[in-house]
């Protein structure tokens, strides 16, 4: 599956009950893996044993858990959940009807590709250690949204700022549509500047 090696694959299924007792889940939480998952996968563990890649400071394993949906959507807190539950890295691979779409966490945000052909994807495993195999993949999967280079953490938080500033610039745009009085116009077209600014400046910074 996704193109890695044979020494890294387990194929053991992770019973929910499992998760139910391991993970602290709401009732809603709770209830979207009941409806919405069939099963849950494990695939392969990445690490210095089943790999040849050595451990890095902060990361001993990265597990690849196989999602099984009953639909074609990924609840967010779930994936949490389910990672909360497991004491290791994990990229979530979840699938339907012949489909995938990965997902991996970093610094508290997940961050997913588009869906695509289970068959034709493969994973890009690129790293000395197993710290920037896990930072190569997160970059990988967000799809150019992180910076290719420097610290990972601080490449999510330019990342979270520049999706704020996008909103608020949306926002403000459908406002400037919508005010009839000139003088608020030109006070809101002044903000407008200052946020297309800010954003620029986030992007080449």
């Amino acid at each position: 599956m996704l193109g890695l090696p044979q020494s890294t694959q387990v194929d053991r299924r992770i019973p929910k009950e499992k998760l139910y007792l391991n993970a602290n889940l709401t009732p809603q939480v709770r209830d979207s893996i009941k409806d919405h998952i069939e099963s849950i996968i494990w695939r392969n563990k990445l690490a210095e044993s089943t790999l040849g890649v050595s451990s890095g400071e902060t990361i001993e394993e990265i597990e690849v858990f196989e999602v099984l949906l009953r639909q074609k959507s990924v609840n967010k807190r779930v994936l949490s959940a389910i990672a909360q539950a497991i004491p290791y890295k994990i990229l979530f691979i979840s699938t339907f009807a012949g489909e995938a779409q990965a997902w991996i966490e970093a610094s508290g945000t997940f961050y997913n590709t588009a869906w695509f052909a289970l068959d034709d994807f493969t994973i890009r495993l690129e790293g000395l250690n197993l710290d920037s195999v896990y930072e190569n993949l997160v970059r990988h999967i967000a799809g150019g949204r992180l910076d290719s280079e420097g610290d990972l953490a601080d490449a999510v938080n330019r990342d979270k700022e520049r999706q704020k500033l996008e909103r608020e610039i949306s926002a403000l745009e459908k406002k400037i549509l919508h005010e009839k009085q000139f003088n608020r116009q030109v006070e809101l077209n002044s903000e407008l500047i200052r946020l297309r600014t800010e954003l620029k400046d986030l992007i080449n910074g």
